[in-house]
């Protein structure tokens, strides 16, 4: 130490440079810090802002989820309920083209339709499904609007009278109080007024016969005629 000490008695006029040179380290070192101080903050917010996108997806595609759903309880309100579907046959009737577009688009949703929110990911799929459901929702509501409109105006008055016949037999069918001699009988005869006239999916058909074929002797519930 003594030795440094003793160069520096001698050579005192090297303070000056040495300080300049120490000085210039020392703010060097400090816009360092400062660099990467700043760049952390950087990549902070980046990560930040990327996890905040992210939860935002999340949330928009559980929304479309929820939408979408809320659309098919509507469309199971009518595909489970021979009832609301004799009252407005426009709802299965592929010959009008309301409901072909929301039977299309109910289709493009559905296979579009991630299993999870956290499952849809990508942009393009996101935009896609966002598309699909809004599409399905206007398309639905319109079909909806149009058969509540026009009800059963399109039948002749013949058939009109068929479809409210069929309406009290499904009725009557459906009653436990009447005897199962009179349900079966009831169930037959709404099968003939309503063949030909309007098409039932099977999911109704099903649905019908689970709450007919209870009281209903065994082989007596075959599906409606379809066309």
């Amino acid at each position: 130490m003594q030795p440094i000490l003793d160069f520096l008695a001698h050579n005192w006029w090297l303070v000056f440079p040495l300080s300049g040179v120490m000085g210039g380290w020392a703010r060097s070192w400090q816009k360092s810090t400062e660099r990467r101080h700043q760049r952390r903050v950087e990549l902070y917010k980046l990560r930040n802002q990327s996890l905040q996108a992210e939860q935002v997806a999340e949330a928009e595609v559980a929304s479309l989820m929820a939408t979408h759903d809320a659309v098919n309880r509507r469309w199971l309100d009518y595909e489970l309920d021979v009832g609301k579907l004799i009252d407005f046959p426009l709802m299965t009737d592929v010959r009008e083209p309301l409901t072909v577009a929301f039977l299309r688009t109910k289709r493009e949703a559905d296979g579009l339709r991630p299993g999870s929110a956290k499952d849809l990911t990508a942009a393009s799929r996101l935009e896609a499904y966002r598309a699909a459901v809004n599409g399905y929702d206007v398309a639905f509501s319109v079909a909806e609007r149009e058969a509540r409109r026009i009800r059963d105006t399109n039948f002749s008055g013949p058939e009109r009278e068929r479809l409210a016949t069929a309406r009290k037999l499904l009725r009557l069918a459906e009653d436990s109080a009447a005897t199962p001699a009179e349900r079966q009988a009831a169930y037959k005869r709404a099968r003939r007024e309503l063949d030909g006239l309007i098409v039932l999916p099977d999911a109704t058909v099903a649905a019908l016969e689970e709450k007919v074929a209870p009281m209903l002797d065994s082989g007596q519930t075959s599906d409606f005629t379809q066309h």
